[in-house]
Formats: structure tokens, sequence, C-alpha cells
């Protein structure tokens, strides 16, 4: 496809200024997503192990809540019934504490209980790792430390900046196409190399950047179009709560026991497989009766997010808003936006492709970072300048700085999630991620790009083998699942790419060319 040279030019440079502006959050934000995909190992990975007896069978389990209810009052005000017993949910009862509850900064204590051989009650009180939660919320807000409601339309603006990264850079690679795109020219043109690394993620992962784009707008400006849609149809705002319509229904406490809800909710939905079944409390003083669990042949708004609202009477399925093959249009088209985002289809082999993916997309924005910077030297080496200009130098200190303090960071805080404990609040895992994060970006900035990058990826290296090193002193040696065993070995896979990273970066600052910002011959000792 031919294009005139002069409007390749202008998406030329307006894919390289555009990138410039959002790459470092976007790297933040596909580094710290990429890690989201496997948040419940992660969870699992950095909480100690329950030493509840096996759970008692569902038909024992009205006994089991009959117990909870008696010795802890504040249980039949909401509580949950387990049907898949794990790491997770390692008792057949569980409760929140009063006054807990789960969000950003939610206190996230759980009782789990369970019935000893002899029949006693057994009661075990889990305070839930907040490092998943903290690496989500860094992930929804591209690394930005303010709140939530000043970082979601600054992530929309840099989503919609990324959109127009996307159109520029098709637009100057298509003239190009069949002649570049399978090439990867590795040699001393280390630019063209970059280039062409670039091109290839770019071009190959273009489905899946549009997808997260979009699906990032909509969540940025998610109150904004909800606001719209309730001002344009009637109707919708009956929808705001669809949880409402189930609970307002509901004036009983259920009568049925959890075998009976789990036999009726499989004649109504036979591929439906129930993890958790849930009462509690909807509007006002109302219970609520749901079960919650998913369907493999649907997509879902995210890990077990199927919801079934059902009639405590009847055990009928009453409101079908989160029910994976019986949502209305408008909830399943909702649902379809959080389904691609978030990867909650397709079992592991999707996961771990969008993991992957995740962690090329922040590579792209890294090697997008270094091509603008190696440009700005060929222009200004033409334009008769010896060294490149201050900006040009801040930018490759913050191209080196900012990607590895968000790795070291997150490793960091991770490490202590495991040594620490319950006394790693999500406030804590925010102090140690920020002071590693600024600590980087002020070395790089301080001591340039060409040493920098040298010193901070061999850090890095150590920050990931600290998450290991967590697991042997924190008691992690013993792993109940495979999970877990892969949490290290990645740790351990990318410790290792760091290092090599950093034996490039030593190559480049000394046989670079000397007018680079990443040759150590033009940085003051």
């Amino acid at each position: 496809m031919k294009l005139p040279a002069d409007v390749v030019r202008m998406y030329k440079e307006v894919h390289g200024w555009v990138g410039i502006i959002a790459g470092l959050a976007l790297f933040i934000a596909f580094y710290a997503g990429a890690l989201t995909m496997f948040e419940e190992p992660l969870q699992r990975w950095a909480s100690q192990p329950s030493t509840l007896a096996p759970p008692p069978s569902l038909e024992r389990t009205p006994e089991l809540v009959a117990r909870v209810k008696a010795a802890y009052p504040e249980a039949a005000r909401g509580h949950e019934i387990n049907l898949v017993i794990d790491a997770a949910h390692p008792g057949r009862v569980s409760w929140r504490a009063p006054g807990g509850k789960r969000g950003e900064h939610g206190g996230g204590t759980t009782y789990f209980a369970s019935l000893a051989p002899d029949g006693a009650l057994q009661v075990e009180k889990q305070q839930r790792s907040q490092v998943a939660n903290f690496i989500d919320v860094l992930h929804q807000q591209v690394g930005l430390p303010f709140p939530h409601g000043v970082s979601m339309p600054i992530m929309g603006a840099i989503s919609l900046l990324y959109v127009i990264a996307m159109v520029s850079g098709l637009a100057v690679l298509l003239p190009s196409l069949v002649k570049d795109l399978f090439a990867l020219r590795i040699g001393k043109n280390v630019k063209r190399m970059w280039l062409d690394f670039h091109n290839v993620l770019g071009f190959f992962s273009l489905p899946f950047h549009i997808v997260i784009a979009l699906t990032a707008v909509v969540f940025a400006f998610h109150d904004e179009f909800y606001g719209a849609q309730r001002m344009a149809f009637s109707d919708a705002a009956s929808r705001a709560r669809p949880m409402m319509r189930a609970e307002a229904a509901i004036a009983a406490p259920p009568k049925l026991t959890p075998v009976q809800i789990v036999e009726r909710l499989k004649a109504q939905a036979p591929g439906f497989t129930p993890v958790q079944i849930v009462y509690g409390q909807g509007g006002g003083i109302l219970p609520a009766l749901r079960v919650q669990g998913s369907d493999p042949r649907y997509g879902l708004r995210g890990p077990g997010y199927g919801i079934a609202g059902l009639d405590p009477e009847t055990g009928e399925i009453i409101d079908r808003s989160f029910m994976p093959g019986m949502q209305d249009g408008w909830s399943a088209t909702t649902t379809s936006f959080f389904t691609l985002h978030f990867g909650s289809f397709g079992g592991y082999p999707i996961r771990w492709a969008y993991f992957l993916l995740g962690l090329s997309g922040a590579f792209l924005f890294y090697t997008g970072n270094l091509l603008w910077v190696e440009s700005r030297r060929k222009r200004e080496r033409k334009a008769g300048t010896v060294r490149q200009t201050c900006a040009t130098r801040i930018l490759a200190a913050l191209t080196v700085g900012v990607p590895l303090g968000c790795v070291a960071g997150i490793s960091a805080t991770l490490a202590c999630a495991k040594l620490l404990g319950p006394g790693a609040t999500y406030g804590v895992h925010s102090a140690i991620y920020y002071a590693v994060f600024g600590l980087f970006t002020a070395w790089a900035l301080a001591r340039g790009a060409a040493r920098s990058g040298v010193e901070l990826s061999i850090l890095g290296a150590a920050g990931m083998l600290t998450i290991p090193a967590a697991s042997l002193l924190g008691g992690g040696a013993l792993y109940d699942s495979g999970e877990l065993v892969l949490v290290d070995l990645t740790a351990l896979a990318m410790a290792m790419a760091m290092l090599a990273l950093a034996a490039s970066a030593r190559r480049r600052a000394r046989t670079g060319p000397s007018d680079s910002v990443w040759s150590a011959k033009a940085q003051p000792a």
C-alpha cells in the first residue's frame, strides 16, 4: 500500500510523540496487568496455609451453619457456603468480620469454619493479603498514586492516546509492510534491530491491543457512560443495581438446604458449575440468596463472576443479570467488555496468552521509547549537535528508571507480602512500591541512562530473586499446588532475563557511539 511521503512523515511524528507521552504509563499498566492474570495464585502464594480439618459433606453443612451462627451471631447477617474447597477457601462456611468489606483498602478479614473429627466447631481467621489487590489497582491507575476518582479519567485519556498511537503506527508500517514485517535484522545497527522488534510485536498483537485500548476507555469513563444511559433509557435506571430486583423479591430467610439449592440450580442451568452459595443482605434489611460459579461455554466479568440470584423458597433463578448464557442483550454486551479485557474465558491457556501478551505489550512501549531517543540522536547529529539535549537525556533516564522501578517495586512488595503476612496492609504495599519506584527513577536521573541501565537491571534481577527467597524464608517451600511453584519459577526466569538485559546494556555502554545517551563515554563519571 502506497502513501504519500509527507503523510507517512506526519503519522510518524504523531506516533512518536503520542508514544512518548503515554508509553511509560502504559508500560506500568501492561506489566502489572500481566501479573493480574494470576491474581488468585499470587494471593494464595502470599497467604499462610490453613490448618482447618477437612470440610464436612454438604448434607452436614446445615449443622455447621447452625453452630457458626450460635457462636458468631454476626454470621447470620451474611455468610457463604463454599462448594469447592481450596487454599483460597479452606473452610466449608465463611463470613467476613463486622464492618469488613472488600475493596481497594478493605481489611479483607474473613473467618472460615469446619467441623473437627470429634464434631467440635473449628474457626480460623484469615487476613487475606492485599498485594494482589494493590497490583490490580496499580494496573487500573497506570501507576498513578492519586485517588481512584482522579486517576481513572487520566487513565482514560492515556488509553485514547494509545488508540491514536496504534492508528498512526499502522499507517507508518503499511508502506513497507511486506518488505519489513518478517525481517528481524540483528546486527550492529541497533536502531534497526529495535525497530524490527517493535514492528513485529505491534503488528501481530494488534487485535489484542485494540481490545485492551477500547475496553480501557469504557472502564475509565464507566460512570459517565452509565449516567448517559440512565438519562437516555428509562429502563436502564432499573438496571443500575441489578441484584436489587432479586433482593426485593426475597422477604424470608432461605429454607432450602445447600444440597437442594445445588440440585435445583443444576436442573435450570446444566452447564453452570457452582462454587459458592452466598447468603447475605441486599438493599435495606432484606436477605439475598445467590450462587456464584462459572460456565466454560461463556465468558464472565471476572473469575467466578457468574452469579445466579435465586428465590429462597423455590430455588428458581429470578435474577439473570450476571448469569452466563441467560443474560439479556444489554447485560451480555456489558459483560463482553469485561471478558475481553480480563481474559476471563478459555481457562488457563487464555490466561497464559494474556500474560505473555501483557509482557510483550510492556516491551513494545519500552522499545518505542528507545527508538524515539535514537531518532533524536540522529536528528541532533545532523543539526551539528555534538551531545544530545538535556530533554533527551532525561527521557532516556526515565526510559530506564520507570520500567525497572516498576518491576523492582512490584517484586519487593510481593516478597514483603510473604514475609510480613497480615501485617502487610494495602498502605504498606503502596509505601514499599513507591519507595522502590522513586529510588530507581531518581538513581536513573542522577547516573544517566547508560550507567543506570546496567546497575538498575542488576538490582531489578536481585529484586526478582527476593520472591523465591521469601518463599523459602516464609515457609513456602511446602507448595500445595503447581500454581505456587510457577510463581517462583516465573520470578527466576524473569531474573535471568534482567541479568541478560544488564549484560547487553553494559556492552552498549562500552562500545556504543560516544554521542549516544546509552554510551558511558558521553557521561561524566
